[in-house]
């Protein structure tokens, strides 16, 4: 198999001592949980660019004495214990594991000032970080990591958690030159005290592994990915499910390295894994389905990813019925595929259960619905492409209703733009004004791209009603368009709005559109000299944005 076949690789190609270091906040005191491995992706259906994605919580490790419970960049959940510790209530009666001190030979436990203040800082600081608080944070985790080096010496394992607690603030600040070199001694600390193979220094590099790939340093991911395999594969098992975690996240590195194929080998182990261990249900498993599918869609093997695809709905239909976004998603995700194979009434039906639904779970003018509403649209307008086979009075109500549609997500995208701009610099919540421009990017977006389709849908109006051997003029359609060049210069202003690559895009659709429609236009509603300037100056915004898009492109290879 070839997964195997890498797999061998990779277990020859290991045999230096590295370094490396677990990357979340370690709480002073915390129960111990059970050795289990769950990831946090989610892939949910992209509209025009942008995710409909549940709002994350900080992950975290706790890391105390013999045992050591490490999350990664998502909720990869691994407890390693030692073959002494059987249960933190048989063994430590008096709990000295379970909040983090150390017993000296006599039984005794090791306490004094520092070690006491250090989880009381070490407490703090997670407080503070969880609130957004990260300044006030970061001085509580610098006393906690002089504090643990006091307290419990230089080398001690709570030393490590300290230097992670410390990078993990820095990760999140993206002050990734002060992060590295914290993770780097705090997994080094860890191999001097648990040894190279032990499996906390394999969770490490897995966690290593992510703070390199959030940076895409896609080959020191690689490598750390790899030995995090090679020793969890030895410890855990080729079949246990956090093996498969590591081996799914490799698998992601190797895709954006290009390795499709080894990828893609890998993704499905991990989801065999995750089957053959009674999971093949989880949302672990469903985030994984879905990521496969999406690199099915890329490749553009949509037999493949409609399969995928089915398989998630399915699944989710039995796990939490209609009555959930989560099964929304799905559908909207199948209906796309199913859209782009040419299956347009399947299609058509499935967004407009999902139209249903949404209008049950959420506002009537949540930006889902109005995005809901203009994917709709759009697939009519694709049916109308096709060869006619309806009466054009059929066609003509079709076309109204998509008319009815557009207009209202047009309106409800309009207003979520104007609310998200007065909540602009509204910094209350820490991350709010990140969100707040995505979400303006989002609606702005669906905004450009109602306003677009209607502008072609009035021109396929006009083609059902009149003679198409004429180039008439056709207001609606000008104005639609106009609209949305408006609504860019309207909503689209801030640096960080529009220099968006998809609100960018949809912008030039919509110049492109309008100037092909004015230069059609062999009307005598406009002067010859107005028109000449109005198709240059389009011409020439095109262009300019156009490049810009191209520069951008370049840039980021």
């Amino acid at each position: 198999m070839m997964t195997s076949m890498y797999l061998r690789q990779v277990s020859g190609n290991l045999r230096r001592r590295i370094t490396g270091v677990p990357s979340r906040i370690v709480s002073s005191s915390a129960p111990l949980l059970p050795l289990s491995c769950k990831t946090n992706f989610f892939y949910p259906h992209e509209c025009g660019g942008y995710t409909w994605r549940k709002k994350d919580s900080h992950q975290w490790i706790f890391m105390f004495g013999p045992a050591a419970i490490l999350f990664g960049i998502n909720p990869n959940l691994v407890l390693a214990e030692d073959d002494s510790i059987q249960s933190s209530s048989e063994n430590d009666t008096d709990g000295a594991n379970i909040v983090g001190l150390r017993k000296s030979e006599d039984g005794s436990v090791i306490s004094n000032i520092h070690t006491s203040k250090w989880r009381v800082f070490t407490d703090n600081g997670r407080d503070f970080f969880m609130k957004g608080k990260l300044e006030q944070a970061e001085k509580f985790f610098l006393s906690a990591l002089q504090e643990a080096k006091e307290g419990f010496g230089e080398r001690d394992p709570h030393v490590a958690s300290a230097c992670n607690n410390l990078a993990e603030l820095y990760r999140v600040q993206k002050a990734f030159d002060k992060a590295e070199p914290l993770y780097l001694e705090a997994i080094d600390i860890l191999e001097d005290s648990f040894g190279p193979e032990d499996i906390r220094v394999g969770v490490a590099f897995h966690n290593l592994g992510q703070f390199y790939l959030v940076q895409r340093r896609l080959k020191d991911a690689h490598i750390y990915y790899e030995r995090a395999l090679k020793i969890k594969g030895r410890v855990l098992g080729h079949n246990n499910v956090d093996y498969a975690d590591t081996m799914y996240h490799l698998g992601t590195v190797l895709y954006l390295l290009g390795n499709v194929q080894d990828s893609e080998a890998l993704f499905h182990d991990s989801i065999r894994i995750l089957e053959e261990g009674g999971q093949g249900e989880s949302m672990t498993c469903i985030r994984r389905l879905r990521y496969l599918s999406q690199v099915y869609l890329k490749a553009n093997r949509l037999e493949g990813a409609e399969n995928l695809q089915r398989k998630i709905l399915h699944v989710m239909e039995l796990l939490k019925g209609w009555n959930s976004l989560d099964t929304v998603i799905a559908a909207e995700g199948l209906a796309l595929t199913l859209q782009s194979i040419g299956r347009l009434r399947e299609a058509q039906e499935l967004l407009e259960r999902c139209l249903d639904a949404r209008k049950i779970l959420l506002p009537e003018d949540h930006i889902q619905i109005g995005a809901n509403m203009l994917r709709i649209a759009k697939v009519a307008m694709a049916t109308f492409s096709q060869p006619r086979k309806t009466h054009i009075s059929e066609a003509i109500t079709e076309v109204d209703r998509a008319k009815e549609l557009l207009d209202k997500s047009t309106r409800i995208a309009r207003q979520v733009l104007n609310k998200l701009t007065k909540q602009k610099g509204n910094k209350k919540n820490y991350g709010a004004s990140g969100e707040t421009t995505r979400d303006r990017c989002a609606a702005l977006v669906i905004l450009l791209q109602s306003l677009d389709t209607l502008g072609l849908l009035e021109i396929t109006r006009q083609e059902l009603i009149e003679s198409r051997e004429e180039n008439l003029p056709n207001p609606q359609a000008e104005s639609a368009l106009f609209d949305c060049i408006s609504a860019y210069k309207e909503f689209g202003t801030e640096k960080s709005i529009s220099d968006s690559p998809e609100v960018k895009a949809e912008y030039v659709s919509c110049s492109k559109h309008l100037l092909s429609l004015i230069d059609n236009d062999n009307s005598t509603g406009r002067t010859q000299s107005s028109k000449k300037t109005t198709l240059q100056e389009l011409k020439e915004e095109i262009k300019r944005i156009d490049d810009e898009i191209s520069s951008s492109r370049r840039s980021k290879r």
